[in-house]
């Protein structure tokens, strides 16, 4: 029976748009969902009204929840001929419900319900799901007779009904939340909505994409020649051609890739950006029956998979005649050289491993398997001995030929990624999903505290606060006080990662001297207990007793019986977006809050194809050999391909979809190479002896999403680029294959028009050093979450894909960045120089046109504006021809990586504080004092430039401002008596008279700017 409900809870409204002729309103709520309707009471005469109203809803079909919405309007009810008139509308979509215990009371603002309609206010709604069969269905209250007693109210809202079909408005939503936090009945119908789809799966129906076949010309061959390679030069002329992207047209699953459109005589399957590869898949489920082997009447059995030159094994079990093992390999098909699978059960032992049986299998015969079919059931089969002869013991197995879009792909350990040793744990070579962790800030108000008494009364106290949760610790000021009471009032942020593990800490301490605090007392807070809030309403500050550490005496007691007290405000942020990565590169942009989050505006879809070209990254067995695997880390979702082991141009063919709210994101993919396999010291390529405990760093390349056009296929060769401390590298060539798909037009272009971060971000902006503070935080608990799951994200990897230490001292970025600024005002100095060519006359029919041109636009100053707007126009329209067919990548010239100085490198890799000798730390030192000389005399000369013109009226230079003055007037006068135009058409004329009328000093003016006195006098 379906028990689920959704539970509303009308709390109050505020500045409502008044509607009768007092300027009050008689306010009331109707709520629509899945064909139900309640109304709230009616508040006669009041634009801030509170109702406190609960409703019930009956949920009929769980499985369409996320489809469904939750329309809440606002009403003034006319009491004088029965009608009601809207005020407003919030619609919030069903994937935004949430469980009961974590809802919360949000504020929506209120959106117009036709394009006649003026509102204004905000509605508060408390929204939760909840299964409790205690729970009933709301009764709904008696309906207004004669809602539209006029014919212009029901013209006015048929022309609202009609713009509020044709121009959806928008919803607050967020993705479904975690099963556990679900109601039972519906975490079932919401199995297949999850937010992060495996390898294996595709999105839901509303974000999955159609299938394309606009461009079939013809059937393709199954066997094509290796992808046609176009050159695609950069937009620098400077960026050398190795550094640059190569276009490529591959074969993939949904057909050939010409030009970014996918010509295909085939509907495209689920793996339509990767290439389909065929493999063998053989599940091990367990064994039973399997005769004793060891003379202790023991057994300790494994399996092993023979298929040609492949060895895969599982995992031992220790005397145990019936193992489960139930594990999955996968084989790739084209590299297979045999006819026959093998798969032997053996006796692990101390000199020699002991043949039990096996079973064979022809290749022939195998059945195929293509998803959305049901996974093969496993069969019992007995094992023979190795001359066909029946043995004792059976053991249940499934073998099947698929492709990646098998479900069984992404937890299958794979033949061309297993290492040479067995003995190494393959949970670092599987490829994985992670989730990341949903971040919040913790603000945390120290307001006083109460009753708070040193151990020593022979001193006046010092008294601060120190905030402790997990590794991040912050502190009030000290503050002595007689009385025993300490007042700070200061507010102080922290980061804390969902689930809440580490409790919020806080002591009061009195500093005795130098490192000797001494604990008064301490408090400790679960966050879970903490309240939420999306928005900046006040939260209302609590006491807070403090334990005390020590033991007091009695006579003490007796002076204080009662425990110190503090008074704390504590809430958890979640309007906020908690910044980890650069705001640069940021691949998320929303805020912590669920409830809060909007419809995405798109689906990315990335195929991760291959490598080619990889440099050795260590040496095996006298050979260099690299273990490369791929990161992709967008939104909240981080993806890591398969380890392929010993091979220097690795073959993935792995894809990954994501849902896109914000095109101003940037996706971001690393190549690392895997270090985690057993080895401990190896011989580098330069000949000496290292220890790999770290992974090693490949490349990486960044994708803005907003430069991609939508619905094309980019395929591209992206060149890995390493900045070492030797200089710049390439060390292969990424291939992928990239396709965004915006799901709705309209939202894609309002995007464009709201706030790039959440609002709280402007209400209650954080300073520059909070910021930086709390990225750093959110860094170390990102990166300590990672590196927990199974196989590990570890902290190399986190801390290079976020970009961690881009807020460091870098000479060659200081450099580019220059550069950059300068190539952005290059284009205003081009005219400056163009105009004073026209001045000097260099060209004297070009200074004619330009004279005709000032007198049109003094005569006709209404075509100032159409025509500079004219003009831009056209220079769009003529640049589309132009435009950039690619995205953007590294540039090493812009970067000034491919020229830097060797100790300009050494100095950017150097560790912060700094591990140099003290003579390289002064070089660089004098080398930064007289750079930063320079910047203090370009400083310098712009505040004199500012000070002379403060001093014109200041009478710093008394006989200067007397003149000034009289400039003034004269000015004003002449200003008065004279057309503008004719004064323009003069001024116009004056700077572009013929260089004979021109003296080669300077102008009066400039003499007597210059002349002017500035507070350079009076710096020391």
């Amino acid at each position: 029976m379906n028990n689920l409900k959704l539970g509303v809870e009308v709390v109050s409204a505020h500045d409502l748009m008044p509607k009768d002729s007092n300027g009050a309103a008689n306010s009331f709520v109707e709520l629509h969902f899945d064909h139900q309707r309640f109304r709230t009471t009616v508040k006669n005469r009041d634009l801030n009204p509170y109702w406190n109203e609960s409703f019930y809803f009956n949920v009929s079909d769980p499985a369409s929840l996320p489809e469904m919405e939750l329309e809440a309007l606002v009403y003034h009810q006319n009491p004088a001929n029965n009608s009601k008139s809207c005020l407003g509308k919030v619609r919030i979509a069903g994937s935004s419900f949430v469980n009961m215990q974590d809802a919360t009371v949000l504020h929506y603002p209120l959106e117009k319900r036709g394009i006649f309609s003026r509102v204004r206010g905000e509605l508060g709604l408390k929204v939760f799901l909840t299964d409790d069969p205690t729970v009933r269905i709301s009764n709904p209250l008696a309906e207004f007779d004669n809602m539209m007693s006029t014919p212009s109210e029901a013209s006015n809202a048929i022309r609202e009904n009609q713009y509020a079909t044709n121009n959806p408005t928008r919803t607050f939503q967020h993705l479904p939340r975690d099963n556990h936090t679900m109601p039972q009945q519906y975490q079932q119908q919401m199995q297949q909505q999850q937010s992060y789809y495996p390898s294996g799966s595709m999105p839901p129906p509303p974000l999955e994409v159609p299938a394309r076949n606009p461009y079939a010309t013809g059937e393709i061959r199954q066997e094509q020649p290796q992808p046609r390679i176009l050159r695609m030069f950069s937009s620098s002329g400077q960026q050398p051609i190795d550094h640059q992207l190569k276009e490529t047209s591959p074969s993939l699953g949904g057909g050939r890739v010409v030009g970014g459109r996918v010509i295909s005589s085939k509907k495209p399957g689920t793996y339509d950006l990767v290439e389909q590869m065929q493999y063998l898949f053989i599940q091990v489920v367990k064994a039973r029956d399997l005769p004793n082997m060891d003379l202790t009447g023991s057994l300790d059995p494994y399996a092993e998979i023979r298929l040609g030159n492949y060895r895969m094994r599982t995992r031992t079990f220790n005397r145990n005649s019936r193992p489960e093992w139930d594990e999955v390999f996968a084989f790739p098909k084209e590299t297979v050289q045999a006819s026959m699978v093998e798969v032997y059960v053996k006796d692990k032992d101390l000199v020699r491993d002991d043949f039990v049986g096996l079973v064979r299998f022809d290749l022939n015969e195998i059945p195929t398997r293509v998803p959305p079919d049901s996974p093969l059931a496993p069969e019992w089969y007995r094992l023979q001995s190795k001359d066909g002869d029946r043995t004792k013991g059976e053991i249940m197995l499934a073998v099947w030929i698929g492709t990646q879009a098998d479900e069984a792909f992404p937890s299958a350990y794979h033949a061309d990624s297993v290492p040479l040793d067995p003995s190494i744990a393959s949970t670092h070579i599987r490829g994985k999903i992670y989730p990341a962790p949903r971040l919040w800030y913790v603000r945390v108000m120290v307001i006083e505290a109460q009753d708070v008494f040193a151990h020593e009364k022979t001193r006046l106290p010092e008294v601060f606060v120190r905030i402790r949760l997990g590794h991040q610790m912050l502190r009030t000021k000290g503050i002595q006080s007689r009385n025993a009471s300490f007042q700070w009032k200061e507010e102080h942020m922290l980061v804390a990662a969902e689930p809440f593990e580490d409790e919020l800490i806080i002591t009061t301490e009195d500093r005795h001297g130098a490192n000797k605090d001494e604990v008064l007392g301490e408090i400790s807070i679960n966050l879970s207990h903490v309240p939420k809030r999306g928005d900046n309403r006040l939260v209302r500050p609590q006491w807070f007793s403090l334990r005390r550490n020590v033991l007091v005496d009695l006579e003490q007691l007796k002076e204080d019986p009662h425990s110190s007290k503090i008074h704390l405000m504590v809430v958890l942020d979640g309007g906020y977006h908690v910044l980890d990565e650069s705001t640069q590169y940021s691949s998320d942009l929303r805020p912590t809050m669920k409830q809060l989050w909007k419809n995405p505006v798109g689906v990315l879809e990335l195929g991760i194809l291959n490598i080619d070209g990889l440099h050795p990254m260590k040496t095996r067995g006298g050979h260099g050999v690299c273990d490369a695997y791929c990161v992709a880390k967008y939104s909240q979702k981080w993806v890591r391909t398969r380890t392929m082991v010993n091979s220097l141009a690795p073959r993935f063919h792995e894809q990954y979809t994501w849902d896109v709210y914000d095109h101003a994101t940037v996706l971001t993919i690393g190549v690392f190479d895997n270090c985690q396999l057993g080895e401990r010291t190896e011989t580098h390529s330069d000949g000496q002896m290292h220890s790999y405990h770290k992974d090693h760093v490949i490349g990486k390349v960044r994708i803005r999403l907003s430069t991609l056009e939508a619905g094309r296929v980019y395929t591209h060769t992206y060149p890995l680029l390493v900045l070492q401390g030797s200089g710049v590298k390439k060390m292969g060539e990424l291939h992928l294959a990239i396709r965004f798909t915006v799901t709705s037009l309209f939202n894609s272009i309002y995007v464009y028009t709201r706030p790039l971060l959440p609002k709280m971000h402007y209400i209650q902006p954080l300073s520059m050093q909070q910021q930086d503070y709390l990225r750093h935080q959110a860094v170390q608990i990102v990166a300590q979450r990672l590196s927990r799951a199974e196989p590990p994200l570890r902290r190399e990897v986190v801390d290079y894909m976020l970009d961690s230490h881009a807020h460091l001292f870098s000479m060659r970025r200081s450099k580019a960045n220059f550069f950059r600024l300068m190539s952005v005002l290059s284009g205003p100095l081009a005219v400056g120089r163009w105009l004073s060519e026209v001045c000097a006359w260099k060209n004297p029919v070009t200074t004619v046109l330009v004279h005709v041109l000032h007198i049109m636009l003094v005569c006709y100053p209404e075509l100032i504006l159409p025509t500079i707007f004219l003009y831009m126009f056209l220079i769009g329209l003529w640049n589309f021809r132009y435009r950039p067919r690619y995205p953007p990548h590294m540039n090493t010239r812009l970067s000034h990586a491919d020229n830097a100085n060797p100790d300009e490198l050494d100095e950017e890799f150097d560790t912060f504080p700094t591990s140099r000798g003290m003579e390289l730390v002064r070089m660089r030192y004098d080398r930064l004092r007289s750079v930063a000389g320079r910047v203090q005399t370009v400083v310098g000369d712009v505040a004199t430039q500012g000070e002379r013109i403060q001093s014109l009226l200041s009478w710093r230079d008394p006989r200067a401002t007397a003149m000034f003055l009289l400039f003034c007037i004269i000015a004003a006068i002449t200003l008065y008596v004279t057309p503008t135009q004719v004064l323009a058409v003069m001024l116009g004329f004056y700077l572009m008279r013929h260089p004979r009328f021109r003296y080669k000093l300077p102008a009066a003016p400039a003499n007597f700017f210059r002349r002017l006195p500035a507070r350079t006098d009076s710096l020391l």
